[in-house]
């Protein structure tokens, strides 16, 4: 249930970036491109970018664990641009996905889409019970 929650909210995010102009990210949703379509895109889109980020980013977090270090974490942010252009370079294929403009303004996306899943993270955390004594 979580990994679904995660994708709505990813693709949520990739739609809110793409209505930015500047960002250079455009969404274009499989045949015939109606609006069922464009939301499927948009969370089958966040599924794929939850996976390159846990699966690709986990290890390259790993390996560039002294970089890390070193910039205090501030290498994290260029990383989610690179995730986010790992995304776009799998869908490229497709016909359908996502397309990021540039680099930097990939990079930009990137702590964008961090905040706003930040954001969406407060809001959906489940509440934890407080116990009477």
């Amino acid at each position: 249930m979580g990994f679904i929650v995660r994708s709505v909210v990813n693709g949520f995010a990739l739609w809110v970036l793409s209505l930015i102009s500047f960002l250079q990210i455009s969404i274009t949703a499989f045949e015939p491109g109606r609006d069922l379509q464009f939301i499927l895109t948009l969370v089958i889109l966040g599924a794929l970018f939850g996976l390159v980020n846990s699966i690709i980013g986990t290890v390259i977090k790993i390996v560039a664990f002294p970089l890390f270090v070193i910039t205090l974490g501030l290498i994290s942010l260029l990383l989610n641009g690179v995730l986010l252009m790992i995304t776009a370079w799998i869908t490229s294929g497709w016909g359908w996905g996502l397309d990021v403009g540039a680099f930097w303004p990939g990079v930009l996306a990137g702590l964008l889409l961090s905040v706003i899943n930040w954001i969406f993270g407060i809001i959906l955390r489940p509440q934890k019970k407080k116990s009477r004594r």
